[in-house]
């Protein structure tokens, strides 16, 4: 009788004020009695059993390996603005996500600004990411400049990390039209790099970004995504790709990409890595709340 009348069907908690992320692997999400339930089996993300999903406080629901999800439960999600990601395990893999479609467009409208400002805010960003990943300032004003220095960086830290792991290494050798003729830690750099993007995938749809607007990277679709994946390249990725070549080498047996995303998934939980990508843009971006 009142439908419509004090808006109830479509009152929503603004995102700002909900908990953010919810993993789920290997059982079945349903809605039961008007309320979104998980039935985990065991070695789920959760205790084997049946339980209630408070999908009204919840931003993004993240679908791992094992799960499956009615169209009941998607309906009753998009009707509170709560999104789905089907990810791998641990986030190493991002595999699609329907638009989140955040109650407010601030975080996109923050990002536009500053990537419009070609000579102030743009290079205000980057420099902002070479900080983060390097530690100083570079008083540099030159995008080409900056990404000359960064090259020759992240070379330095192949090398370091290369001698840390024990890694024979002759240097970064890709070709993307013979990926698999590489040496194997170049091509573990390329399997890390690929679930570290992923990571970063999630983080840009959880934030409601414009995963095509970068501030260092600019031709790619995914320029945003890549700018915040390569955060943590000497941090993350590369370890995490030499040390599957370490593991590889004790165990051959399994493909090399296994080795890469097993130790991915570790890292990326140990980490905290999504919520750590999810914070940076905040702060990139200088939204409130952020810090900076």
């Amino acid at each position: 009788m009142l439908s419509g009348r004090l808006g109830l069907e479509t009152a929503r908690v603004p995102h700002v004020d909900r908990v953010g992320l919810l993993w789920l692997t290997y059982g079945n999400l349903y809605v039961g009695d008007g309320c979104l339930r998980f039935t985990a089996a065991s070695g789920s993300s959760l205790p084997a059993g049946d339980h209630q999903v408070p999908h009204q406080t919840i931003s993004l629901v993240l679908l791992g390996p094992g799960t499956t999800i009615s169209q009941d439960a998607m309906r009753l999600c998009a009707r509170h603005g709560t999104g789905f990601v089907a990810v791998g395990d641990g986030g190493v893999r991002m595999y699609s996500a329907p638009p989140l479609s955040p109650d407010q467009s601030q975080a996109a409208r923050a990002q536009v600004r500053l990537w419009c400002d070609i000579n102030g805010g743009r290079m205000l960003v980057a420099r902002k990411m070479y900080v983060l990943r390097f530690g100083e300032v570079l008083p540099h004003e030159d995008i080409c400049a900056l990404r000359g220095i960064e090259g020759g960086r992240v070379k330095e830290g192949y090398q370091r990390l290369a001698q840390q792991f024990g890694i024979a290494w002759a240097g970064r050798h890709y070709d993307r039209n013979n990926p698999t003729g590489a040496d194997a830690p170049n091509q573990a750099i390329n399997h890390a790099a690929t679930a570290v993007e992923a990571a970063a995938m999630i983080a840009v749809a959880a934030t409601g970004t414009i995963p095509a607007l970068g501030f260092i990277h600019e031709d790619s679709g995914m320029s945003w995504t890549l700018d915040i994946a390569d955060l943590v390249r000497t941090e993350v990725t590369v370890p995490i790709a030499f040390a599957a070549c370490k593991a590889h080498s004790a165990d051959p047996g399994k493909p090399l990409e296994r080795h890469v995303r097993r130790i991915a998934n570790e890292t990326f939980r140990k980490r905290k890595l999504i919520p750590e990508f999810i914070d940076r843009i905040h702060a990139l971006l200088d939204l409130p709340g952020s810090g900076t």
